[in-house]
């Protein structure tokens, strides 16, 4: 794995699951806040930057909800405008920022 790995649960509201590869298959763990992202939720397609930006593009003209871990991930977020430095928080150090549309 060498990108962004990006899951689409579709249900009544589409749940997209975006995270840097090289953060899946971690537990982030920091005080109170835990996030296990090494399960199915996270185990998506491995897609470039380019390609991730793309279907995120997409997905924003769903009724959508996001969430975004690591680096690239939350980067591409940021430069789609959908989200803003004061929706992002760290876990263990990692940037993960939650979005509802």
């Amino acid at each position: 794995m060498s990108g962004i790995l990006l899951k689409v649960h579709e249900s009544y509201r589409w749940v997209v699951a975006v995270c840097d590869s090289n953060v899946f298959g971690r537990k982030l763990v920091d005080g109170r806040r835990v996030l296990d992202v090494s399960g199915e939720f996270f185990k998506g397609k491995d897609m470039s930057e380019d390609e991730a930006r793309d279907e995120i593009a997409r997905c924003v003209n769903e009724d959508a909800t996001f969430n975004f871990v690591g680096e690239r991930s939350v980067g591409i977020a940021k430069e789609l405008g959908i989200v803003k430095d004061e929706g992002i928080m760290r876990v263990d150090g990692i940037p993960v920022a939650l979005v509802l549309l």
